[in-house]
């Protein structure tokens, strides 16, 4: 415990010494780790100058009610269809990311974005930037429930713990899909 405490010392003071200008232990690093930090949040900054803010935090609503809806659609479709289906939980993935993608779309459509009309072609569109994920939680939730229910031995809660760990799977998944699909510059 004492070891662990001391590399924590020496790290935390060989950081300090980078940080600092002026003090021994200044190199290269740090004037290049201050230019990266200004870079980005340079590139930050210009990245969420267009956006109002006001629209932001609406996004934001909708976003963590539609990951609430979404798990706990999820989970419902879960309970009511694994006793009538070996593999109900897929079915309850697909049905669950399908009400869930319809429920975003409609709170982005009204509450976010405020657009009128064209509600067919815009909800295809929406089903298309998050259909990679649907494909990916259902090829990955078979393994995530076999391996939860390996390692906790309890293959009931299974399928909710490997649901809630698709959604940090599909989180990351569906950023960088709309960071290079749906938002690209």
């Amino acid at each position: 415990m004492q070891e662990k405490g001391f590399a924590l010392l020496i790290v935390f003071s060989w950081n300090r010494k980078i940080a600092q200008p002026g003090k021994r232990g200044q190199n290269m690093v740090s004037s290049e780790t201050a230019s990266a930090k200004r870079g980005y949040r340079g590139r930050l900054a210009a990245l969420v100058a267009h956006i109002p803010a006001a629209q932001l935090r609406r996004y934001l609503i909708v976003g963590v009610w539609n990951t609430a809806f979404g798990y706990g659609t999820y989970a419902l479709f879960t309970k009511m269809l694994s006793p009538h289906l070996r593999y109900g939980y897929l079915a309850a993935s697909l049905l669950a990311s399908l009400l869930a993608i319809t429920v975003s779309f409609l709170g982005y459509k009204w509450f976010v974005f405020r657009t009128k009309g064209n509600y067919l072609s815009e909800w295809c569109r929406c089903v298309m930037v998050y259909a990679g994920t649907i494909a990916v939680g259902l090829v990955l939730l078979p393994l995530l429930v076999f391996l939860v229910g390996h390692a906790t031995g309890n293959s009931e809660t299974a399928p909710y713990w490997g649901g809630l760990l698709l959604m940090g799977i599909n989180l990351l998944i569906s950023f960088v899909g709309h960071k290079k699909v749906s938002f690209r510059a």
